[in-house]
């Protein structure tokens, strides 16, 4: 996976890694961090419309659930097996093993973040 500072990042604490027109997509260290130990991750199946904004997936923790959002408009090429499987590796490994979908996409939307903007909305840690 690409190091962090190579990422760009939603609001809502989504990483992507864009490759032509496919982004990998999962939740940050902060992300996971917040919600907890992860317990159960809930993906869309591949082949599915995802549209930018709206919610895809939850992550469940000891602590809470949270949704997971489409970053982009697409459609989702590939789900982690493994993070269905292993929901700890969202914790472990979350720029890593830990990814959650891959959407292909047309167009990036406006307002994604860089490492330093994220960075800065955080308080200084992903």
């Amino acid at each position: 996976m690409a190091a962090e500072q190579d990422l760009q990042y939603t609001a809502e604490h989504e990483w992507l890694l864009v490759e032509g027109d496919v982004a990998t997509v999962g939740i940050t260290a902060y992300a996971a961090d917040k919600l907890g130990d992860v317990v159960f991750v809930e993906l869309p199946e591949a082949g599915s419309d995802v549209a930018a904004g709206r919610v895809v997936g939850e992550i469940e923790s000891t602590k809470s659930v949270g949704e997971l959002f489409a970053p982009v408009d697409g459609t989702v090429t590939e789900i982690n097996d493994a993070v269905v499987d292993a929901p700890e590796l969202v914790n472990s490994d979350p720029f890593g093993d830990g990814w959650l979908i891959k959407v292909r996409f047309s167009a990036l939307p406006d307002g994604l973040l860089s490492y330093d903007q994220y960075t800065a909305v955080t308080g200084g840690t992903d």
